[in-house]
């Protein structure tokens, strides 16, 4: 009597990651030092203007691990001190944070691997963490790297805001050019961006123009209105670009 042969099944194998966890781990930890050096001044920033607003310390760390919102987290305080309405904060997040939407369209969580992985990557897609990964040169980055980078980010942020909430109560409620750190960072990723997308430079107009144009009619309400407008304007060439070759 023969019997069939079992056909003898490979187990699924794990992502390959290049180089190894460890490795790629402290890959992702040399990427994010020099978004650090910008990150963590920031995380102190926001730590004293806690502290100097009369909040528990350990609201702010808290504020920095949950919510994780850069400048959202700075117009939250004096919206809180406020008691302002949950509209007006509803709107305000929506469009300070809306530009997450357009960052979802090509961020690369696609690389990410595990549902929960894939879930923090989502919770803590920043700004910097969009420019980084979106660039010519994190094509081949695994998803450990991007994960470890993304999670190095948000540890500046925690850890600047542990520090500067006690600190706060020793130093001088406002320190010149600290608060300048985050938009030196933000210019030169901005740069690097239109060098690796040299033939896109009508986006990086449109930006320049949306906020001259909120400088000039809402100087008190600047990031607001040049988000609101940079989003229409956007919105404008995607639609405008979509009926061309129809017309053609």
């Amino acid at each position: 009597m023969s019997t069939a042969p079992v056909p003898v099944v490979d187990p699924p194998r794990p992502a390959r990651t290049p180089g190894g966890l460890r490795a790629e781990t402290f890959a992702g930890l040399m990427d994010s030092m020099p978004v650090g050096l910008a990150l963590f001044p920031m995380g102190l920033a926001f730590g004293m203007l806690a502290t100097h607003s009369g909040l528990p310390w350990w609201s702010a760390p808290m504020f920095s691990a949950v919510m994780y919102t850069g400048t959202l987290e700075f117009l939250l305080i004096p919206m809180l001190l406020a008691a302002a309405p949950l509209v007006t904060i509803a709107l305000t997040t929506l469009l300070v944070n809306g530009r997450h939407v357009f960052y979802a369209l090509s961020f690369p969580l696609h690389r990410v691997e595990g549902h929960l992985a894939r879930l923090y990557s989502t919770f803590a897609l920043s700004d910097e963490a969009y420019a980084m990964t979106t660039g010519g040169q994190a094509r081949t980055w695994s998803s450990a790297r991007i994960v470890s980078f993304q999670a190095f980010n948000h540890l500046y942020c925690v850890a600047g805001s542990l520090i500067g909430a006690p600190a706060g109560k020793l130093i001088a409620p406002r320190i010149t050019g600290l608060d300048f750190a985050m938009t030196a960072l933000l210019v030169v990723l901005a740069l690097d961006a239109i060098r690796d997308r040299r033939h896109d430079l009508p986006t990086p107009l449109l930006a320049l123009f949306a906020a001259i144009i909120a400088r000039l009619i809402t100087p008190g309400q600047m990031l607001l209105t040049g988000f609101g407008l940079f989003s229409a304007a956007l919105l404008v060439r995607h639609f405008a670009a979509r009926r061309r070759p129809a017309n053609v």
